[in-house]
């Protein structure tokens, strides 16, 4: 209705009664006047409606403008922001994941597997489907979380912080990395029930519809602690640990590859488009040079006597005298790839090549090898040992107080003279000063204060002073093993230089690698150098079987019935990690057989041993014959028939 009335339309009233006196008075016949009655009521007032054509025209402005403001978004969101939009939306839509490279297996010498892989899933989460407005309740998280912790074995704190994450936008999370394929059923199958639960109820939900998993392997140690040294491990993040798995990590683990696929609620949709998918390239496989069989020998006899002996630990090593080639390298104690939760944290690594110490008397076969190469002396030079030799600030014994002995330069060697050792390689100058570097050059020739060439994480080379660093001690201390500090592969190498006719092959670990085309890749030839000549070589080996043959010899614990046995004991003063002061003994042997045709080289040190003897001769001695006899019953190395030389060990004044 206007806010203007219409004008009133006028209504005739009742006549009005003459005025007195002021007209005619009414005459014979005239109607008498009326007399005036009751007022009528006046009639109802009529009510217009207003024009509408105003109204009309502000509600159609108001449409107006709420069209204008949807087709200027319209036209943002469409043309404007298109781009921008339509990443997010593929953002949303596709989910992108790694697929992990299958690892390489390790093997030994004939194949058999020591690391390989097994069929696994990565458990992995979208949090953005965990979240309220997603779900449609508030606890997601900790509803799935209450429902994986057990399978999972984690806290439920834990899946809580990586379902809930702080970056709201993320897309993708691992919840537990290589399960078992049983794990993930069980997962699969409650996914499933909730998704049931959740079609046929409407105010169910499906907690763990935002839950996937992603092929991948799980690392498998199907021997145990066998080699476990050497192997080294792959924790639970796909992460190399120490020995042949960290240092030939890369070709081991091959190349991830990764897929990109649409979801929708959860699901794969199968036939949307824009999925891609990169293959994984599998890791190569690796061959080492290592026999099973020769390694589990090695590794149960330590073992044993280390736990015998109470020791700290100890080392056996096996090596192909011919090649270099590493059959054996067992350390005790081990660990279980498998589950390093119970290992012990020393026990980690592989000591045989991370282990610096003081060899003592199983290095004297290397002051022999100067005397004898420098023509100083030969194995039947007279050398008069005294039970005590004054020389620098020290006195100096043997290990067992004699009277003066008489014995010949091989004797010396049999009988592990400390005294005869000074005394023989006094001769290699003229002053002591000169012997020392001609000495010193020899070290070095054999390997001793250089890596041994494997290339092995966490290998020492040992201490080897350069010889005008050499206190005054040092000078005569070195020349029997004490003052200078290699690790057992050094030690093996040695002995494997001598039996090798004086040729030092570096040693090798691993004979080449298998690709993922099948072809297999021999590894390099290893670096040969010639340390003595091949006589001088020859003729300590023969004093080498006056130490195992001779009664008087040291090693007669390391007889082997039918074959010809060269080696030497060793009993070193050990320098207490802990403390750095000298306390308990090394205890090794070394040797290699058969000693007029060598073939295998065995090498044992025992740490510390705290009950019974801990004399090499008498604790590793017998370590090196059950090694040494299984390693030769298993190459199929017959005996050579030949007598041994039966060089003297004394002489008459």
């Amino acid at each position: 209705m206007s806010d203007r009335e219409p004008p009133r339309r006028r209504v005739p009233g009742p006549a009005r009664p003459a005025r007195s006196g002021g007209g005619r008075r009414p005459g014979p016949g005239a109607r008498p006047a009326r007399r005036p009655g009751p007022p009528r009521p006046a009639p109802p007032r009529l009510i217009r409606l207003g024009n509408p054509r105003p109204r009309l025209r502000l509600v159609g402005v108001a449409f107006t403008l709420v069209l204008i403001a949807f087709v200027v978004r319209l036209f943002q969101v469409q043309a404007v922001d298109a781009s921008t939009y339509a990443a997010k939306a593929e953002r949303n839509r596709y989910v992108g994941q790694v697929l992990a490279a299958e690892r390489g297996e390790i093997t030994d010498r004939n194949g058999i597997a020591l690391a390989t892989s097994e069929d696994a899933y990565d458990i992995t989460a979208d949090p953005t489907m965990f979240a309220p407005d997603e779900l449609k309740i508030a606890d997601g998280p900790e509803q799935a979380a209450a429902l994986l912790a057990p399978i999972l074995g984690q806290e439920q704190e834990t899946l809580v912080r990586k379902l809930r994450p702080k970056n709201k936008n993320l897309r993708y999370v691992k919840l537990a990395g290589r399960q078992t394929p049983q794990v993930w059923k069980q997962i699969k199958d409650l996914k499933s029930a909730l998704a049931t639960k959740a079609d046929q109820d409407k105010s169910a939900v499906n907690v763990l519809a935002g839950v996937f998993s992603v092929p991948t392997s799980k690392r498998v140690y199907p021997n145990g602690d066998l080699a476990a040294g050497i192997l080294g491990w792959v924790n639970g993040e796909d992460k190399a640990g120490g020995g042949v798995e960290l240092q030939l990590n890369k070709q081991l683990a091959g190349k991830d590859g990764k897929i990109r696929y649409a979801q929708s609620g959860g699901r794969l949709v199968p036939t949307a488009g824009g999925s891609t998918e990169t293959p994984a390239v599998p890791g190569s496989d690796v061959e080492l040079t290592i026999d099973r069989d020769i390694q589990w020998a090695a590794q149960n006899a330590i073992t044993e006597q280390v736990k015998k002996s109470k020791a700290d630990r100890g080392y056996v090593i096996v090596q192909d005298t011919r090649t270099g080639q590493i059959l054996a390298m067992a350390n005790s104690p081990g660990f279980d790839p498998n589950d390093l939760s119970d290992a012990q944290p020393e026990a980690l690594g592989n000591a045989a090549l991370q282990d610096a110490y003081e060899p003592g008397s199983t290095a004297k076969v290397m002051s022999m090898a100067a005397v004898l190469e420098e023509n100083a002396a030969t194995p039947m030079t007279h050398v008069v040992v005294p039970n005590r030799l004054h020389r620098g600030d020290r006195l100096f014994k043997d290990d067992v107080d004699h009277p003066t002995w008489y014995l010949t330069l091989n004797g010396v060697l049999a009988k592990s003279s400390n005294i005869g050792t000074i005394l023989a390689t006094g001769q290699l100058g003229k002053t002591q000063r000169q012997a020392n570097k001609v000495l010193y050059d020899y070290l070095r020739r054999f390997g001793l204060g250089s890596y041994t060439g494997l290339g092995f994480p966490g290998e020492t080379k040992g201490i080897l002073a350069p010889p005008d660093q050499w206190s005054t001690s040092q000078q005569y201390t070195i020349p029997f093993g004490q003052g200078v500090s290699i690790n057992a592969m050094q030690a093996a190498s040695v002995y494997s230089t001598i039996a090798n006719g004086g040729v030092r092959v570096e040693p090798t670990l691993v004979r080449g690698t298998k690709g993922p085309d099948g072809r297999f890749t021999p590894a390099p030839k290893p670096k040969k150098t010639r340390v003595i000549s091949e006589k001088t070589a020859t003729t300590l080996a023969r004093m080498l079987e006056s130490v195992v043959d001779d009664e008087e010899g040291t090693g007669t614990k390391a007889r082997i019935p039918g074959y010809r046995v060269a080696g030497k004991t060793g009993t070193a003063n050990r320098v207490d990690p802990a403390t750095g002061k000298y306390h308990g003994y090394t205890s090794s042997f070394a040797g290699f057989a058969p000693a007029d045709k060598p073939r295998v080289t065995v090498y044992c040190a025992i740490q510390n041993a705290t009950e019974g003897s801990y004399f090499g001769g008498q604790i590793c001695g017998p370590i090196y014959k059950q090694v040494m006899e299984f390693a030769l019953k298993t190459l199929q190395v017959p005996p050579t028939g030949a007598a041994p030389a039966r060089l003297p060990v004394t002489f008459k004044p």
